[in-house]
């Protein structure tokens, strides 16, 4: 399974954003990194620049490498809407994020660790696929035998489900897909408008 396995602090420090959760290192060094990234004014970036800097912080947001996100966008692009909401839509509905957003796994990555390890199920059967895109209707919730995982109840414990499309029992540990997401219904700092008009180019 690709993913993204380099320093992590460097990338929240180009983004001045906690992209893969809380993190020390930006909030004692919040400029950007480098030898000079205290001291060195940074030039003004072209529009090409800022348009690649969304979609690079979108991947590290989501975790997904390149080759899949062009791939998303393509399915973006060919459904009805908004293209760019429709990006945004697809990646929110990943069940590595929808495991994250329901507060089964801290993060994203410790998401996609217990979708495939099969600790996850979707409508009552095993899906070790984090890409797999949930639907409306869909209950995902923790497989049985692995509903006494530390790392699980650990996560779970003092959960406050924060996202009104979805809805959380904790007593099953499961939680339902009411909606798809809507803009607004998206936390993320992203502006995929640009992401949009760099694959336009």
């Amino acid at each position: 399974m690709a993913r993204y396995t380099g320093p992590k602090s460097k990338v929240s420090r180009r983004f001045r954003e906690p992209i893969f959760g809380p993190d020390k290192a930006l909030e004692r060094k919040n400029y950007a990194p480098g030898q000079h990234g205290q001291t060195k004014k940074r030039a003004k970036q072209s529009e090409y620049a800022v348009r690649l800097q969304q979609k690079q912080k979108a991947k590290f947001l989501y975790g997904i490498l390149e080759r899949q996100f062009a791939k998303i966008f393509d399915r973006a692009s060919r459904r009805t809407g908004i293209t760019g909401e429709n990006l945004l839509q697809l990646m929110e509905t990943r069940l590595d994020n929808v495991v994250y957003r329901l507060g089964i796994a801290p993060t994203r990555r410790a998401a996609r660790q217990l979708v495939g390890h099969r600790h996850i199920t979707v409508n009552g059967k095993v899906v070790n696929i984090a890409s797999f895109n949930c639907k409306a209707g869909d209950v995902v919730a923790v497989r049985e035998k692995s509903k006494a995982l530390e790392a699980i109840t650990g996560a779970v414990t003092g959960h406050v489900n924060k996202h009104s499309w979805l809805d959380w029992d904790k007593s099953t540990m499961s939680g339902k897909v009411l909606n798809l997401p809507a803009r607004d219904q998206i936390p993320e700092n992203i502006k995929e408008q640009l992401i949009v008009e760099l694959y336009s180019k």
